[in-house]
């Protein structure tokens, strides 16, 4: 019988990588918590109509990417590709939204069914952080401040900001007008896919990858000479900001994005050291979502970040830490009787030392074989609990990772005193 397998592009985690993913989750996490943002949880599966309205209906990820089905009630579902669209429909449904200020985040699998490549997968993780209720340049600035000191806190090198301004619908339906005149004067030049969009969605062959549409984009005209000076002062506020921060950044007036709800600011962290799969953080500013999906107008902006991307740069970089191991493994030699013994004492220890990682021998062995596990676990001391130990009320405690440090032979009662005081200096 054929063995069954994990689905193309959707991997596991193993436990020897989730320390890592635990580690960056922690760093995100207190972060956020730090700038005032709360979590809120989604579901991983919304109505099909939530992503064609928010996403845009001739985008790659509505036409071709996603994982969409039909119900057994007959209601058209999709697994969600991204979530700013079921956060804005969580905030409108449960009246988050209106006159109000909101600092959410959230994490989870996100599906795609793309090609599946190293950082590209079609079950992968993110980390998504929206601000509603806020419309100037000073919140989009502080979220970058926040991703470029998340950046320096994982010890991550090399990472670069890209950053634009697509203004708002009207500065960006006179600049549509001119690309569709600049690229139909190019027809000749470009891919069939690009000549389909042309006219529905002209912006998406800015960041077209087949490389003859590629090379008649360079030469395309740029959106800022049809910025109205709102946008504009928008814009240049928040590079201003940016400078004023020492945060560094590359204008880059072709920088698009692929989901058709951003608004004015744009930006993407990038690195050259993944190969093409370099942008492990992305996101803008999206004021007219929430009135688009049926609430009122509010602005808002947000962004999501990669976490298998963020783990493989970790990983790439060596700034990964390594997992912490037991503070004590419980060793247990004789019979069934000790057994039931040093249960009883494990728990006991946990009951006094809440934060203790404890990790207790079970299925018996020779002492000689379950101090040998004791030292693969990375564990920092051996208690030893036989019979002599049962009957004296005491344990031997040896050092594994320290060796300067003796063994002791205490009384039972006294342990719990003597490693709360050693655990207190641990680093």
């Amino acid at each position: 019988m054929k063995a069954i397998q994990s689905i193309r592009g959707m991997h596991d985690i193993l436990p020897d990588a989730v320390h890592v993913w635990q580690d960056l989750e922690d760093r995100i996490r207190h972060l956020l918590e730090a700038y005032g943002y709360q979590e809120i949880r989604l579901p991983a599966v919304e109505f099909t109509e939530l992503f064609a309205r928010s996403i845009g209906d001739v985008t790659d990820i509505v036409e071709k990417e996603m994982y969409t089905f039909e119900d057994r009630n007959g209601d058209l579902l999709s697994l969600r590709p991204e979530g700013t669209a079921g956060c804005v429909r969580a905030g409108i449904e449960h009246g988050l939204l209106h006159n109000q200020v909101q600092r959410l985040w959230y994490k989870g699998p996100m599906f795609r069914h793309e090609r599946p490549q190293k950082g590209r997968y079609r079950q992968f993780h993110q980390v998504g952080i929206e601000v509603f209720g806020i419309p100037g340049p000073d919140v989009d600035a502080e979220l970058l401040a926040f991703t470029a000191r998340l950046w320096k806190a994982l010890g991550l090198r090399n990472l670069r900001l890209e950053i634009n301004t697509l203004g708002t619908p009207a500065s960006r339906a006179r600049y549509r007008d001119r690309l569709i005149a600049y690229f139909e004067s190019h027809r000749d030049s470009l891919d069939p896919e690009a000549l389909r969009r042309l006219h529905e969605n002209p912006l998406r062959l800015l960041d077209s990858k087949h490389p003859d549409t590629a090379a008649v984009a360079r030469g395309a005209p740029t959106l800022l000479d049809d910025l109205d000076a709102e946008s504009r002062t928008h814009f240049d506020t928040l590079l201003a900001q940016l400078d004023a921060l020492g945060i560094a950044y590359t204008h880059n007036p072709r920088l698009v994005r692929g989901l058709d709800y951003y608004t004015h600011t744009v930006f993407e962290w990038i690195t050259d050291e993944l190969g093409a799969q370099g942008t492990v953080c992305a996101g803008g500013r999206y004021d007219g979502l929430v009135e688009q999906l049926g609430g009122r107008a509010t602005p808002a902006i947000g962004l999501a970040m990669g976490l298998e991307r963020l783990v493989a740069l970790l990983i790439d970089q060596g700034v990964v830490k390594p997992p912490p191991g037991p503070d004590i493994y419980l060793v247990v030699p004789g019979g069934a009787g000790t057994g039931r013994e040093a249960l009883a004492f494990a728990e006991h220890l946990r009951n006094e030392l809440p934060t203790l990682r404890l990790v207790l021998n079970c299925g018996g062995g020779s002492m000689k074989a379950q101090m040998k596990k004791a030292d693969r676990t990375g564990a920092r001391y051996a208690v030893i609990l036989g019979p002599d130990e049962i009957a004296a009320g005491t344990v031997v405690l040896k050092p594994l990772r320290d060796s300067d440090a003796g063994q002791l032979t205490l009384a039972q009662q006294d342990l719990p005193a003597l490693m709360r005081a050693r655990l207190d200096r641990q680093p």
